[in-house]
C-alpha cells in the first residue's frame, strides 16, 4: 500500500518534472491545495495529461503497481480526481489499492 506522504511526494515530483519538460518554472509553493484543473490551475490540459502519465510511471517504477489514473471511474466521477495535488494523491492511493487487489 502507498502511504499518503509517499503519494503526495510522487505527485509533487511528477508535477515538477512536467514543468521542467515544458521549460516553465514551477510555482514557488506546491501543496495539497495546489489547483491542477479548473480555475487557477497551474497546468493546461496537455500538462494534466503529462502529469497523469508521469505519476503512473513513477508509481509503477517505485512500487511495481501498474495503475491507470484516467480510467472510466475517474472520468465519470462527479468531482474530478485531478482537481488538486491532494485529491490526486488520494486518487493514486485508491487506484493503487484497487490494482493490487
Amino acid at each position: 500500500m502507498i502511504e499518503s506522504s509517499v503519494a503526495f511526494e510522487i505527485v509533487v515530483a511528477s508535477l515538477k518534472e512536467v514543468f521542467e519538460q515544458v521549460g516553465t518554472p514551477p510555482p514557488e509553493r506546491i501543496g495539497e491545495d495546489t489547483v491542477l484543473v479548473g480555475n487557477d490551475a497551474v497546468l493546461d490540459s496537455l500538462g494534466v495529461v503529462q502529469l497523469i502519465v508521469e505519476v503512473e510511471q513513477r508509481v509503477e517504477s517505485a512500487h511495481g503497481i501498474s495503475v491507470t489514473l484516467a480510467n472510466d471511474k475517474a472520468m465519470s466521477a462527479r468531482n474530478s480526481p485531478f482537481r488538486t495535488v491532494g485529491v490526486l494523491a488520494a486518487h493514486v492511493i485508491a487506484t493503487a489499492q484497487e490494482a493490487a487487489s
